[in-house]
C-alpha cells in the first residue's frame, strides 16, 4: 500500500540517537552509527522522531510500505523489554568469568571505560542487546589481547565491536583484539570483528575506509 512514513537521510544524520528515543514505537535503531527505520511496519507516520532530529535528516514520504501493524510493534517492544532486564554483571573484562553463559554466540560490545561518558545516548548505540566488556587498555594491568583469549577459550562469541574514544591510548582496545582475532582465524575460527570510533564531545565518526 502507499502510505505517509518517515525517511531519514543517511548522510546528514549524525547518530545522536534523539530520534530513537522520541519514537513511541521504538521503530527507530542506530547501526553503524546511523539511525535507520529498522521495519516500515513499526513506523505509524506520526512523526514524533521529526521535531526531535537536531540536523533535520528525517522527513516524511509517501512510499509503498506496509501497513503500520500494533501487534508487531507490541512483541518488538516486548523484546526489547526482555533485552533491558537481561543485564551482566559485572562488566569490567578483567572481572567477567570465562564460563559466564552470556558470552556464548554473544554480540560482544568491547568498550573502552570513557565511551559511556562522552557519549550522550551510549545505550541507544550500543543496546542490552550487546555483551558488554569495558577495559581500560592504559589503566587497567592486563594483557587485554590475553585476557580475550582467556575469556573466549570455551565460549566463542558471533560478534565483536571494539567502541573506543579517538585518542591514542583507547587504541590499545582495537589492536589487541584485532591480534586476538588473528590468533582465532589461525585456529579455524572467523569472528566478526567491527571497530566504532567516538569523538571527545561524544559523535560517532565514519568508519576509515
Amino acid at each position: 500500500m502507499i502510505r505517509t512514513i518517515i525517511e531519514i537521510d543517511s548522510e546528514t544524520c549524525t547518530g545522536c540517537g534523539l530520534c530513537v528515543n522520541a519514537c513511541h514505537e521504538q521503530a527507530i535503531g542506530l547501526i553503524d552509527g546511523k539511525a535507520v527505520l529498522l521495519r516500515d511496519d513499526y513506523c505509524d507516520g506520526l512523526g514524533n522522531c521529526l521535531p526531535a532530529c537536531p540536523t533535520g535528516s528525517i522527513r516524511f514520504t509517501e512510499r509503498e510500505a506496509d501497513p503500520y501493524d500494533r501487534a508487531a510493534v507490541s512483541v518488538h517492544k516486548d523484546r526489547l523489554a526482555q533485552a533491558e532486564t537481561n543485564h551482566q554483571w559485572p562488566v569490567q573484562a578483567r572481572l567477567v568469568s570465562p564460563m559466564a553463559p552470556y558470552l556464548q554466540d554473544a554480540d560482544i560490545l568491547l568498550t573502552a571505560d570513557c565511551v559511556p561518558f562522552v557519549m550522550r545516548d551510549f545505550r541507544g548505540a550500543f543496546p542490552f542487546t550487546y555483551t558488554t566488556l569495558a577495559a581500560c587498555p592504559k589503566l587497567d594491568q592486563t594483557d587485554y589481547r590475553v585476557r580475550l583469549k582467556e575469556l573466549f577459550a570455551a565460549q566463542k562469541p558471533k560478534a565483536v565491536t571494539v567502541a573506543v574514544v579517538d585518542i591514542p591510548c583507547c587504541n590499545g582496545l582495537w589492536h589487541a583484539a584485532k591480534e586476538w582475532c588473528r590468533d582465532e582465524a589461525r585456529e579455524g575460527l572467523e569472528i566478526e570483528l567491527k571497530k566504532v570510533t567516538v569523538s571527545a564531545d561524544g559523535r560517532i565518526l565514519p568508519a576509515a575506509p
